[in-house]
C-alpha cells in the first residue's frame, strides 16, 4: 500500500468511499494511531491504496478535467 493523501477524517472518509466506487481497494488510518478514537472530524488520517492503483487514483482527483469549467 503506498500513501495517497493525509487530512482529516472526514476527507479521507469520503476519499476512501470515492476510490471504491472506481474500484480501487483503499485503506484507510489514523496518523497518530495512539490516540484514542474520540470521533473528532478533524483528527489527520492517512489514505492508503494499492501501489498498483495508485496512478488511476490520481487520475480521478488529482488531474484537470477538460469538461469542467
Amino acid at each position: 500500500m503506498k500513501l495517497f493523501y493525509t487530512g482529516p477524517v472526514v476527507n479521507t472518509e469520503m476519499m476512501v468511499s470515492m476510490l471504491e466506487k472506481h474500484g480501487i481497494a483503499a485503506a484507510q488510518e489514523f496518523d497518530d494511531p495512539s490516540l484514542p478514537d474520540d470521533g473528532d472530524l478533524n483528527r489527520l488520517a492517512k489514505v492508503l491504496v494499492p501501489e498498483s492503483d495508485y496512478a488511476l487514483a490520481h487520475k480521478l482527483f488529482y488531474e484537470p478535467r477538460e469538461d469542467e469549467l
